[in-house]
């Protein structure tokens, strides 16, 4: 298995296919908007919806660095700044960040595979293709697991699930 291979296998195995957890896209199945606005007593506490809109900045940078249009995305000024969130009632405004997510992560995967295998050595600005594509996977694996923990103790995360 090529380097390339591994790493895509990683992104699908973070994004979509389930194996050892479940991935981002099982994780936001069936998410309200207003359980994507619930937050966990504390003030370190983000929502479900704070975390997606951050994962989505950070993979979206990601996608213009490798699309050649890196000045295109504003710089971000603080981490803070990328966990948000619209209003619990805007169910439109949720499912457009979802969808979105979706996009953004399947033309990642499109990026990923059209790039030749020397290509991921390639910096971009600093660290190589292939160490971002590694450190996003991680990203969205961390989060996730925050976003069915939310889940979990909202009560929205399926008592006995089953996966192929």
């Amino acid at each position: 298995m090529s380097r390339k291979e591994m790493i895509l296998d990683c992104i699908n195995q973070a994004f979509n296919e389930e194996a050892w957890y479940p991935p981002l896209e099982q994780a936001l199945k069936g998410v309200t908007s207003t359980q994507a606005c619930w937050r966990p007593e504390g003030k370190a506490a983000n929502t479900i919806w704070e975390n997606v809109n951050h994962l989505l900045i950070y993979k979206e940078r990601l996608l213009a660095r490798l699309s050649g249009k890196a000045e295109s995305f504003s710089m971000l000024s603080d981490n803070d700044d990328t966990f948000f969130q619209s209003s619990p009632d805007d169910e439109a405004a949720w499912q457009a960040v979802v969808s979105r997510t979706i996009e953004v992560h399947q033309a990642l995967k499109q990026k990923l595979l059209s790039l030749q295998e020397s290509e991921l050595d390639t910096p971009s600005p600093v660290l190589p293709v292939w160490q971002q594509v590694t450190n996003i996977v991680l990203h969205d694996a961390y989060h996730t697991g925050q976003i069915v923990q939310i889940r979990k103790l909202q009560g929205s995360w399926p008592e006995q699930r089953s996966f192929s």
